[in-house]
């Protein structure tokens, strides 16, 4: 059975790569204004996705764009599910403008990684998705609370896992201000994608192997050379046999 893999990018967030990186990832997570992004950002992204074939999904995060939606806020359960259903809102009228259907939600940053570890903000962000739109995938750090989270509310799951990023022997992400945390080397990332595509074992940086379940590999459009990431990622997963397909593709 041909292995396949979901690739995809955070686009949207003011980076000038994003037009480079779209014809070779099979899904785009679109900043919603919040900790990036606008109207403009949000219409030019989907109408490249419409360009290239690429899925369309949601990239919410807290409002927070002095630091990119990467500090971590004690927000109400009722302020913050509002504000994720406002971001969802105003990226779904722009895609029914531009007649791209929305397939996923992933939240961003500091929101994502909270949502990993605490059951209780990942149930806000779940209920708030299958209110909005019970048809839409809930992307997730594999394996964390969010996906257990989505599958109680009812909603279809990705379990995500990072080309780009180090983990800690818990499977979680190890924290961008620790060293080594963002992987830099193209080579390295590139392996660590095709291993965690293949089902094979990964070395943490706290020295233990890990098998990480991915149905979807994120690339960081924001990091340094993301363009030649994407370039050679694909080549490599398509060298080793493995088909990019977007999530509900057949």
């Amino acid at each position: 059975m041909t292995r396949r893999i979901d690739f995809n990018c955070d686009l949207g967030e003011g980076c000038a790569s994003d037009a480079a990186i779209m014809p070779f990832i099979s899904s785009a997570n679109i900043a919603c204004g919040a900790h990036a992004g606008d109207e403009a950002s949000m219409r030019e992204t989907l109408r490249r996705c419409r360009e290239f074939g690429v899925a369309a999904g949601a990239h919410p995060g807290y409002a927070d764009r002095e630091h990119f939606g990467r500090r971590e806020l004690n927000q109400s359960v009722a302020d913050l599910a509002s504000s994720l259903h406002e971001q969802l809102q105003r990226l779904a009228a722009i895609a029914a403008d531009e007649g791209v259907p929305l397939l996923h939600v992933k939240p961003h940053g500091a929101l994502y990684n909270q949502a990993a570890r605490d059951a209780k903000l990942a149930e806000t962000i779940a209920s708030v998705v299958r209110d909005f739109d019970a048809g839409l995938i809930l992307v997730g750090l594999a394996d964390s609370e969010l996906p257990r989270a989505g599958i109680r509310h009812g909603l279809r799951v990705a379990h995500e896992a990072f080309a780009d990023r180090r983990y800690l022997g818990d499977g979680s992400l190890a924290p961008r201000e620790r060293a080594e945390a963002v992987i830099g080397d193209v080579d390295i990332a590139v392996a660590q994608a095709l291993a965690i595509a293949k089902g094979e074992l990964i070395a943490s940086l706290d020295g233990d192997q890990l098998r990480i379940r991915a149905d979807s590999i994120c690339l960081h459009g924001d990091s340094p050379g993301a363009a030649e990431f994407a370039t050679r990622l694909r080549r490599a997963f398509e060298t080793a046999g493995i088909a990019i397909k977007a999530l509900d593709a057949d």
